[in-house]
C-alpha cells in the first residue's frame, strides 16, 4: 500500500468515504489484477497531489464483498468518486494520471 493512498474496508467504509466532509477517491482493486497494478502508482500520485483537498482510499475487492456489490462493481479497476455521500462519476479500466486529476478535479 502506498504512502499517501489510504486501505479502506467494508467496515470502515460508510465513516471514511460517505460521511467525509471532502470528496473521496475510491480505488476498487485485487493484487491478480494486473491493470490494477498499472494504475496504482498513478492512484498513490494523485493521493499526493490532492492530499489535504479530496481523500484516496484502494479497497480490495476479494477481501471487501459488501461495499463492491453495494456499488455494483463488475469489472477492475474501477475508481469511484465519492462527495457528500454519493457516487459522482466512476472511471472503469486502466487510465493514466491526468485522467483521474481530471475527475477529482471536478469535485474540489
Amino acid at each position: 500500500m502506498g504512502t499517501f493512498a489510504k486501505q479502506i474496508t467494508d467496515s470502515n467504509f460508510e465513516a471514511d468515504v460517505l460521511r467525509s466532509d471532502k470528496p473521496v477517491l475510491v480505488d476498487f482493486w485485487a493484487e491478480w489484477c494486473g491493470p490494477c497494478r498499472v494504475i496504482a502508482p498513478s492512484v498513490e500520485a494523485v493521493a499526493e497531489e490532492y492530499a489535504g483537498k479530496a481523500d484516496v482510499f484502494k479497497m480490495n475487492v476479494d477481501e471487501n464483498q459488501m461495499v463492491p456489490n453495494q456499488f455494483g462493481i463488475r469489472g477492475i479497476p474501477t475508481l469511484i468518486v465519492f462527495k457528500g455521500g454519493q457516487e459522482q462519476e466512476r472511471i472503469v479500466g486502466a487510465v493514466n494520471r491526468e485522467a483521474i486529476s481530471r475527475v477529482v478535479d471536478k469535485y474540489l
